[in-house]
Order: structure tokens, then sequence, then C-alpha cells
């Protein structure tokens, strides 16, 4: 069976686009999962599960109800150590590099380690790399940390090739649940010349034209989440 990772980095090498659609269990009806899943675009890739404060109990009914409705695999997203399911297919092992809080450096990432050493699920080692949004964003007020500036173009691509050396196989840019401002082309221009590896991009998306941008300055992977909330899905 191909690895998720595998399919990320074969995608990338023919320079194909992904999309992925992010469902927080908070603010998800699991008895309406069909109905969300039909209105997705059909071009999705994969179901990116998590939020910053979703409970275990949420985040696995959320898996379990998408499961039983798409053949889309399912990916982790976790806000804690405690957002994590056999349910999923993949985890995104994130470690919040923009911040120094080392609770989201390694704290939760070891918290995790008795959850994840005998699991199944694929580990995604990932860069987390928090962006100004133009708001305070649940990441921001969880973890106590702050994004970097916008402004902090090459101190931001600096950040990301530091955990590429760092060992890790993903870089994910991402302005926070509902920012006003998406992340910015020349940000993610530039981390793409300056890593190698696949690169995530996600926050503040909510158009055609914004979503196209953030492929055309390199993003290899967009996710999608406050768009398709409730009754604000948008056409892509």
């Amino acid at each position: 069976m191909t690895s998720i990772y595998s399919e990320i980095l074969a995608s990338a090498s023919r320079g194909e686009k992904l999309l992925c659609i992010l469902i927080d269990p908070e603010n998800f009806d699991n008895n309406k999962a069909e109905a969300f899943l039909k209105r997705m675009p059909q071009n999705a890739s994969y179901l990116l599960v998590g939020g910053s404060t979703a409970t275990a109990q949420q985040t696995e009914q959320t898996v379990e109800a998408l499961k039983q409705h798409s053949e889309l695999p399912v990916i982790l997203f976790p806000g804690s150590h405690e957002q994590i399911t056999e349910e999923a297919d993949a985890i995104l092992f994130l470690s919040l590099l923009s911040g120094r809080n080392p609770e989201y450096l390694i704290g939760q990432q070891i918290k995790s380690v008795p959850r994840l050493q005998f699991s199944s699920l694929e580990i995604l080692p990932t860069a987390y790399i928090l962006i100004d949004g133009g708001k305070e964003s649940a990441v921001q007020r969880v973890s106590k940390t702050q994004p970097m500036s916008r402004c902090e173009v090459n101190l931001i691509s600096e950040t990301a090739l530091a955990g590429e050396f760092s060992g890790k196989n993903l870089v994910y840019l991402e302005a926070g649940s509902g920012a006003k401002i998406p992340v910015g082309a020349a940000i993610i221009s530039e981390v793409k010349k300056t890593v190698t590896i696949p690169l995530i991009v996600g926050g503040g998306i909510r158009s055609k034209e914004q979503l196209q941008e953030a492929y055309d300055a390199g993003a290899d992977i967009v996710v999608i989440g406050t768009a398709f909330e409730g009754n604000n899905f948008v056409q892509l």
C-alpha cells in the first residue's frame, strides 16, 4: 500500500496541486457528514481532522463519521496529544517552530509517544509555522506563543529550513483558522525556494482566487477549513 507521504512527494514532483479540507470536530455535525462530503469539492485529496481545543471523543467520533461516507484518507491535525485516534490514516506530527514554548516544540510530542509507538497511523513529521493572519488565532491562545510577522519573510524561510534540517518531512505555513489575511504569496514563494520538502499552506483562504494564488506562489498542498463550515461553502 502506497504511503500518504509517498503520494504527496509524487504529486509534488509532478507539479500536481493537492487540496485538503480541514474539519474541526468542535464545529462539525457528525450526523450531517454525508451531506457535507457530497458538497465538498471533487478535487479534494485528503481530509484533515483537528482543532486547538477538540476533545479525544469529538475527534474520534468525527473521524468515524467521515470514514463511513468517504474513502478519502483522513489525516489528524492535532491540537494536543489527546486528539489521537486509530480510526484515522495518518497524523501530522507537529512541532510549532514559530513559537518558543517547549510544550509545543517537544512536550506534546513526548506525551503522544505511548499512543503512537505501536500505532498503525502513518506519522508525518511537520514543521508548523504560525504566521500573523490579522487576528488572534486559537493556536496562538492555546500555545501561548506569538505568530511570526508577515514582514519577516527571510526569518520565516530560515525557520522552515531549520525544520527541514531537523528532519521534518513537511512544512506547514498557517495563518490560523478564520484568519483575516492568508499567508502572502511572497512568503510562500520564498519558503518554496528555500526548502526541498513539500509545502502546506492554510488559514484565511476563502476564494478560488486566493487558492490559486497560493498554488501559483508554490504551495504543494492548500488547506481550507472555515470556507466550508456551516453554509459557507465556496465554489473552487
